[in-house]
């Protein structure tokens, strides 16, 4: 069974979270792994909300392949049939292509085809397919590392999390994330005295108070930190772009700006330099002639490692004052894994001998969120890929939880080499 095939059959079946329905996707996966006799298991904490479990080999090493089954929707604008999973030109067609039915299709044709070979392993590949990561992952990582984390215990894991490569002064630059901001989502309150719309300086307006505080917000110029991992990553940048800079806190903004990378990933490196507030919700007044008493904001906060709940109220009252009260509202820490580590330097330097004679690997941090935050809380080390062939279409990044979503078969492949690979290198 080849990987666009498996990835193929993966994309026709919906699991557009909510409602999920990844159990489908389990069994099918678990009826392939079967067939070449590789012990599997569906852990379903809720009606259709399947994980799927898969063990080959074993012995005291453990290597871990993580990935998710579930999807966002796939809304309107598509120029083909999300779900339809169609191979043509190359390519495979639909939700999930590479978000990221493609690293599961990967994980399992890596499975498959080390079972057909039939060299036994010094250790144990688990293959974890998982579900609800889109709605963050309480039913399928979550629920496995809260009450069977045995089951995924290991050395290290391999998930999605990293950056498309990026092509920069004559190397293929392949990402490797070993971190991810944590979330501090905050509801902030002003509050006021309400009365006739007519004679408003009798009143105290809150939405008033609101547009200050967001103003506040707007213009707020976080400190810079720098990681390790991120400060060698913009050094390596510097040095490939020719620039010859230390990065610094006080000089990282101008050398984003001289590196003259895509406007999306210099943002995207930005975010990882520091904390990041955006008022993204204002709800104030009930009726066009009375003034409002109230008014509530949320704040989408990411913070870095090192950073913590106590910091970001201290920011949020620095810059508010006493008169706007805030409440955290979902709370994750921050998660890291060094990239001092044999596991790290193993994946970096398969990575460049498979990937293109030009690859360079580094580590990177991620301003979203996966299933590797769940690894890591007990003590997984956790390393993110976004591996695509060199030649791959930039294009279809953009395509990620948007219209017309795709995959080029030379990289999924690409993936499949790297995880039989490692497996192969890691547990000989």
């Amino acid at each position: 069974m080849t990987p666009e095939k498996i990835l193929s059959e993966l994309i026709k079946i919906n699991t557009a979270n909510p409602p999920g329905n990844e159990t489908t996707a389990a069994r099918y996966l678990a009826g392939l792994l079967q067939q070449a006799s590789i012990d599997c298991e569906i852990i379903e904490p809720a009606a259709g909300r399947g994980s799927l479990l898969a063990r080959l080999g074993s012995g005291s090493k453990k290597l871990l392949y993580m990935s998710h089954l579930d999807v966002v929707p796939a809304g309107d604008g598509w120029d083909f049939e999300p779900f339809s999973g169609e191979i043509k030109d190359g390519m495979v067609y639909g939700r999930g292509a590479i978000d990221c039915k493609d690293l599961a299709a990967a994980g399992v044709c890596a499975a498959l085809q080390l079972a057909k070979e039939g060299i036994p392993l010094n250790g144990e590949l688990i293959i974890a397919a998982t579900a609800d990561e889109e709605q963050g992952g309480e039913l399928g990582a979550g629920y496995l590392t809260a009450n069977c984390p045995e089951k995924i215990q290991a050395d290290f894991a391999i998930n999605e999390g990293a950056p498309h490569p990026l092509s920069f002064n004559g190397k293929v630059i392949y990402f490797i994330q070993v971190g991810e901001k944590g979330t501090a989502w905050t509801n902030i309150k002003a509050r006021g005295v309400s009365c006739h719309g007519s004679t408003p300086a009798l009143g105290d307006n809150a939405v008033v108070k609101m547009s200050r505080a967001v103003t506040a917000l707007a213009d707020y110029q976080p400190e810079i930190v720098l990681v390790p991992e991120l400060f060698s990553l913009l050094k390596e940048l510097a040095r490939v772009r020719g620039l010859d800079i230390e990065p610094t806190p006080y000089n990282t903004d101008e050398l984003l700006e001289k590196l003259n990378l895509d406007h999306a990933f210099t943002e995207m490196l930005r975010a990882m330099t520091r904390i990041t507030i955006s008022p993204n919700i204002i709800r104030g007044g009930i009726k066009t002639n009375i003034v409002p008493d109230s008014c509530e904001g949320e704040l989408d906060i990411r913070i870095l490692p090192g950073q913590n709940a106590d910091y970001v109220l201290q920011e949020l009252f620095q810059l508010l004052g006493a008169g706007v009260e805030t409440a955290l509202t979902e709370y994750q820490e921050p998660t890291f894994t060094s990239s001092q580590t044999e596991p790290y330097w193993l994946i970096a330097e398969l990575t460049e001998e498979l990937a293109a004679p030009n690859a360079v690997c580094l580590p990177i941090i991620s301003t979203g969120s996966t299933d590797s935050k769940y690894l890591r809380n007990i003590g997984i080390p956790a390393y993110g890929i976004g591996h695509m062939d060199a030649g791959y279409d930039p294009d279809i990044s953009t395509t990620m939880h948007g219209c017309n979503e795709r995959t080029d078969i030379k990289s999924l492949y690409l993936k499949t080499r790297f995880l039989v690979e490692l497996a192969r290198r890691y547990l000989s």
